[in-house]
């Protein structure tokens, strides 16, 4: 099996990766062009000293990622530091090993030192995200309702706008990587 330093080294930039979308790459890049890293962060400055390498695990189908990697991708290009994906459906071995509550959710990102070994992970949610989802899921009637894929289309639809206009969840990704992050490579 391999490591995620291989991975890394066998997967495609992030730039790359979100040329090459196919799905929600509009929308991603609508993200990617309105948010800006938040001036004077030290973050941006202990990525820049650490040179972290960061994996993502991501499909382009996924509103999580749409938003997620734009964001993630603004932080890799302030800091200079390279962020590499794969795509979830073809690695399973390596999403296996970085279950989300049992379950397969994306985008995840593996921070990497510089020895190539896992120090932080992060995703697939912001708490603020995660809390606009539950909220929305709650008000669901139940599966066997003739009008629950009716409500779920329509959620789903709300929940792509917000995810590619609230700037607040934009930024409670970022704050999310951050305070994850920061500490990990502060020890």
């Amino acid at each position: 099996m391999s490591t995620e330093q291989q991975y890394f080294e066998n997967a495609k930039p992030l730039t790359q990766y979100m040329d090459d979308m196919t799905t929600k790459k509009e929308e991603s890049f609508s993200i990617y062009n309105k948010f800006d890293v938040p001036a004077d962060d030290e973050f941006i400055e202990v990525l820049k000293e650490k040179t972290p390498h960061i994996l993502v695990i991501t499909e382009d189908w996924c509103g999580d990622a749409m938003m997620n990697n734009a964001i993630l991708r603004k932080i890799a290009e302030a800091a200079n530091i390279e962020v590499r994906a794969v795509y979830r459906d073809e690695n399973l071995d390596l999403i296996d090993q970085h279950l989300t509550n049992g379950g397969r959710s994306i985008p995840v990102y593996l921070l990497l030192n510089r020895d190539g070994e896992v120090v932080s992970k992060w995703g697939p949610r912001a708490e603020l995200v995660q809390q606009f989802v539950m909220d929305g899921r709650a008000k669901f009637p139940a599966k066997e309702d003739p009008s629950f894929e009716e409500i779920q289309k329509e959620f789903y639809a709300q929940m792509t706008n917000e995810f590619v206009s609230n700037q607040e969840f934009h930024l409670a990704v970022y704050e999310g990587i951050r305070n994850t992050w920061i500490q990990a490579l502060q020890k």
